[in-house]
């Protein structure tokens, strides 16, 4: 009868332990075949484009879309992005334009937007040359889900998206593998 006893005490206490391990029951997989994609384009905004540059691209459902812009420096700079430009005699003070992104599951359109003067008939011919001439822009598609674990309580991926070279680090991107195009 001891033995039995024993024998009942183990199986309550392994029942115990075994339901109570905290996983939540999320199931974990993970997705080997979702990778992140590149494109860069290039392009000039104008009035008569209405200061947009339009990429077409399949875009699926499950990805996340990050655009950098090519600084003077060779800094890729993540967009929106606001730009402060210095005041200049016969030009309006304080202006401000941004560059920002719209996309749907087949493009991706990068614009300008001015806040506080026209374009460009209140910018410089050097700032014309600088902020809407012969812009290139990389377009970086990344899964929604880097963590690969299912469910409504997974985690977020520990990168910095604003950092373009700790996005090309994570996700283990080929930049010689970057396609180009010339637009406008």
């Amino acid at each position: 009868m001891k033995k039995i006893l024993l024998f009942l005490f183990l199986g309550a206490v392994g029942f115990t332990a075994y339901s109570c391990d905290n996983d939540d029951d999320v199931i974990q997989t993970v997705d080997y075949d979702t990778i992140a994609q590149m494109a860069d384009i290039t392009g000039s905004f104008s009035s008569t484009g209405n200061y947009t540059i339009s990429q077409g691209l399949d875009i699926p459902n499950t990805y996340v879309v990050l655009v950098y812009r090519l600084s003077s420096g060779n800094v890729w700079q993540q967009i929106p992005k606001s730009v402060y430009l210095p005041d200049v005699a016969g030009k309006p003070t304080n202006r401000v334009f941004d560059y920002n992104f719209v996309f749907n599951s087949q493009n991706v359109e990068i614009r300008i937007d001015d806040e506080n003067f026209t374009l460009p008939t209140d910018l410089t011919s050097g700032e014309i040359s600088t902020y809407l001439s012969n812009q290139t822009f990389r377009i970086v598609l990344v899964p929604a889900n880097t963590s690969g674990i299912g469910g409504a309580k997974s985690k977020q991926a520990a990168v910095d998206y604003s950092d373009y070279n700790a996005v090309v680090k994570y996700y283990n991107l080929d930049e010689s593998k970057v396609k180009s195009t010339k637009v406008n």
